[in-house]
């Protein structure tokens, strides 16, 4: 059997252990609690976390901190057993662990804050991931004691056990991106209709209400509000919602699955988990009939609705 093979049954028996649905649930509850004792700044933490100011998740920019320095400390503690690497390279293992442990903890809870919104799979490999992890942060947090007390030796072993754990549990959370979609950007990107096309027809909008369409296979979602009609994406970045079935709270789209919140006019998002903007569309009234095509660049001016008399 395949190295490949091996990995997908392994992955696949994680997916389908439904023993882990039960702690599960108890950790995303004390996530949600955690975030609830802070009060007002709950939302603006969480949106910290999620990366929402960054444009994409924060986890994986932060993961690369551990993995970096955990892997340069192993180099270190080779040079330093085998009497090559000076005097100095016991100390900067040292260093180089406890910068790891600090990245391990924000790691840790940008990790959390992402996998809270999690489903089936994806929560269940997600919770092996995170565990898989906390157990090498405790290993690295004994070592990095263990090597202020002189104790070299079982240092290096400890450190070495958590390095195997992170490079196993790095593999899971390749899988949560690129196989569950965790994190990554679920928002139809296609540059269609690049001509304005017919959605439907203006007395079909009431003003406030979101409604999905379709346009050539795009899914989109129209807004009257205050005389303009607004278009964007129909699908949230974050999971892929549609976003059809979401409504307006203070001008801006929720979404109805976890409650990201977009600007209208720009798409972007002004409240997470959805990290991503949504794509916009200029829209206009042809005929009584709203025609929208894709804006070039989501950064834009505000998309308003020009009314042209049906024989121009």
């Amino acid at each position: 059997m395949s190295v490949r093979s091996r990995l997908e049954r392994a992955l696949g028996a994680v997916e389908r252990w439904q023993v882990l649905d039960a702690p599960g649930y108890q950790v995303e509850h004390g996530v949600a609690l955690t975030y609830l004792l802070t009060g007002r700044y709950a939302r603006p933490l969480q949106d910290l976390l999620h990366g929402v100011w960054l444009g994409h998740p924060l986890h994986p920019a932060l993961v690369t901190v551990p993995v970096g320095a955990w892997t340069a400390a192993s180099v270190l503690d080779g040079l330093d057993a085998t009497g090559r690497g000076g005097p100095g390279a016991g100390p900067a293992a040292r260093t180089v662990v406890g910068v790891g442990v600090a990245g391990a903890v924000a790691s840790a809870a940008t990790g959390f804050t992402d996998w809270q919104h999690a489903h089936d799979g994806a929560r269940r490999v997600g919770l092996v991931h995170a565990g898989l992890n906390s157990t090498a942060l405790a290993l690295y947090v004994w070592s990095f004691a263990d090597r202020g007390r002189g104790r070299a030796v079982r240092a290096r072993v400890t450190a070495a056990a958590g390095l195997t754990l992170t490079l196993a549990s790095s593999w899971l959370g390749g899988a949560l991106s690129y196989r569950h979609g965790l994190g990554t950007d679920h928002a139809q990107r296609s540059p269609e209709p690049r001509r304005f096309t017919p959605v439907l027809a203006q007395a079909d909008l009431v003003d406030g209400t979101p409604v999905g369409a379709d346009v050539d296979g795009v899914p989109v979602v129209l807004v009257a509000q205050d005389g303009e009609v607004h278009a964007v994406g129909g699908t949230c970045p974050h999971q892929g919602a549609p976003l059809g079935e979401g409504w307006l709270h203070r001008g801006e789209l929720v979404c109805p699955w976890h409650g990201s919140r977009f600007d209208l006019a720009t798409g972007e998002p002004a409240q997470g988990p959805s990290t991503a903007p949504l794509p916009c569309f200029e829209t206009r009234v042809r005929g009584g009939q709203v025609e929208v095509r894709r804006r070039a660049h989501w950064r834009g001016s505000t998309a308003t609705t020009t009314v042209e008399e049906a024989s121009r």
